[in-house]
């Protein structure tokens, strides 16, 4: 057949759960004859997984996409774009980008097969499906994380209203995974020699509500920590508002759940967290966060915070500050606001100029960035359990990740060793010096 040996290169942008949805399509070329090759200098189709959450994704998005166009001069045959930028824009980016040969919407990854074949017949091809089968989820999957870990895909799609995503209208309403398929997938990827899942959704503490009338999202956990060879379960995107003690029970009693507890708050200011949308309030985040460290005294809380939203006034904005100083947050994310076409918050009044925007941006990351060094700091002289990752570039470290460094968001802790160690392994480190985000330690063996 004419697409058998077609080599395939795949960029993905954004979120994981994007990746998943990469390594998803890769499994599908696979399966259906074609060759992954991981050097898009050597593809014959590149295809570019897209993000379209905020202005600065979308910016990623039309770089890489101009970036890869200009490898079609060479060898490269098809350009695909696919994911959500491709499912928002798809009239313009084939008005405006006539190398783009398909256009592949966050309804349709399952047909990216048909799609490149199409293609190849001469057309240029534009498919887009209602975004309710989420069957795809299912099919056969490439991990491109390496061994150690691997995210889970529990659900797609968004039932929160936020006034300022626009990811509801990309992805369609919150539809779960039926438990079994998420199982049998978890065991799969725990054949394959995975440590760690990473549990993820736009919102994974909703899990089961749609399809089994009730929050799942702790049952499902108890099964996956049954797969004897899954050492590590992270749990990503709790929505405050759906944390709740049975939850917050099996975190604090499942050894295999690191305790870990990635909670997006946005904002501190009552009048802020109305205009965004967001359900609940600020003292029942307050009393959530209380009784996390109360319950689970060794759990690491990690958050989001936007700033710049439309009508936050300096007083607002100071609240904010006040309690990311009060609550010291293991982990924070800070994003300025951006103002998305087909969202809520896009017509509000009050926008807030840009330079405000970043100097509030600037304030809060100097914050965090005293209260991380400080916290750090406290894990001076103590052993932690770290899953081996890699080599640093100079060969004299090691590095990896403990219960309290979620792959790819938060700092690495590198260390050295007596023994030769093996990558995927876990290994016993004690922390002997520290920066801001990342720590310097000592691998400890038997005979140290």
């Amino acid at each position: 057949m004419l697409y058998l040996n077609k080599k395939i290169g795949m960029v993905s942008l954004g979120c994981p759960k994007n990746l998943v949805d990469s390594e998803l399509m890769l499994g599908k070329l696979r399966s259906e004859g074609f060759e992954i090759v991981n050097d898009a200098d050597e593809a014959d189709v590149i295809i570019i997984n897209t993000c379209g959450f905020i202005e600065s994704a979308k910016q990623e998005s039309i770089d890489t996409i101009l970036e890869m166009a200009a490898l079609k001069e060479r060898n490269c045959e098809l350009l695909v774009v696919a994911g959500c930028m491709a499912e928002r824009y798809r009239t313009e980016i084939l008005e405006e980008i006539p190398e783009v040969d398909v256009i592949l919407g966050t309804g349709s990854y399952h047909e990216i097969a048909d799609a490149i074949r199409e293609a190849y017949s001469g057309k240029r091809v534009s498919r887009h499906r209602e975004l309710a089968d989420i069957s795809y989820l299912d099919g056969e999957r490439i991990v491109t994380t390496g061994k150690g870990y691997a995210y889970l895909k529990i659900a797609e799609g968004c039932d929160n209203r936020c006034t300022y995503c626009i990811i509801p209208a990309l992805r369609g309403p919150y539809r779960s995974r039926k438990m079994e398929s998420i199982i049998e997938e978890a065991q799969r990827l725990a054949d394959a020699g995975i440590k760690e899942l990473v549990v993820t959704a736009q919102d994974t503490t909703r899990y089961g509500l749609d399809l089994y009338g009730r929050k799942m999202l702790p049952e499902l956990v108890r099964n996956l920590s049954s797969i004897g060879t899954v050492e590590w379960i992270r749990l990503l995107y709790c929505y405050p508002e759906e944390m709740d003690m049975v939850l917050l029970k099996e975190i604090a009693e499942n050894d295999k759940v690191c305790k870990y507890i990635d909670i997006p708050i946005q904002h501190a200011s009552q009048a802020i967290l109305r205009k965004m949308g967001r359900r609940g309030s600020i003292s029942d985040i307050c009393r959530l966060i209380d009784t996390i460290r109360d319950e689970i005294p060794d759990a690491v809380i990690r958050t989001t915070v936007i700033t710049g939203f439309p009508g936050e006034t300096e007083e607002d904005f100071e609240t904010l500050a006040e309690f990311i100083k009060k609550y010291r947050f293991d982990r924070l994310g800070t994003f300025m606001y951006s103002k998305e076409e087909g969202t809520a918050a896009y017509n509000m009044p009050d926008q807030v100029p840009s330079r405000v925007k970043a100097s509030r941006y600037n304030r809060l990351m100097k914050i965090q960035k005293r209260i991380s060094a400080e916290l750090n700091r406290q894990r001076l002289g103590k052993v932690y359990k770290v899953l081996v990752e890699g080599v640093a570039d100079d060969g004299i470290f090691y590095y990896g990740r403990s219960y309290a460094e979620a792959p790819e968001i938060d700092g690495l802790i590198y260390f050295t060793s007596e023994e030769p160690l093996e990558m995927n392994q876990f290994v016993n480190v004690r922390i002997l010096d520290t920066g801001e985000y990342d720590l310097t330690g000592e691998a400890q063996h038997e005979s140290s």
